[in-house]
């Protein structure tokens, strides 16, 4: 395909997707950039966001990413996440149950490691919730 880099989206638990693809924008440390073919060469870490990938089809795949790191080059984007969920299979009522859940496990919490660990996954599952 003609102007297009390749992608591939990898969970610690396998390979999600690895297509050529138009563009892809990820939520960089300092803010979402946009990557097309020929781009220069960039590592960057990933903050807690929405990847949106573009192959010309329909509308854009998005997937919600819980962080993790981007390696550009002119010809390729590899992300390494953390965790990648596609939105469109996003049950938001069990997300709403998830934050309810954690919100509990906090005030619950007996440790301060353990109040910064719950705190921080409910910082993520907020997020999360605001894509939505």
């Amino acid at each position: 395909m003609a102007d297009t880099i390749h992608f591939d989206l990898v969970s610690p638990e396998r390979l999600l997707l690895s297509e050529d693809v138009h563009m892809v924008t990820l939520p960089g440390a300092e803010g979402y950039f946009g990557v097309l073919a020929g781009h220069a060469p960039v590592l960057s870490a990933l903050k807690p966001g929405v990847i949106e990938v573009r192959n010309g089809g329909d509308g854009p795949l998005k997937l919600f990413v819980r962080g993790g790191f981007a390696e550009v080059d002119g010809q390729r984007v590899v992300v390494l996440a953390e965790e990648a969920i596609p939105l469109a299979d996003f049950d938001v009522g069990a997300l709403d149950q998830r934050i309810r859940d954690t919100e509990e496990d906090l005030v619950a919490a007996k440790t301060d490691a353990e109040r910064t660990r719950v705190a921080e996954q409910l910082d993520h599952l907020r997020q999360l919730r605001s894509v939505f």
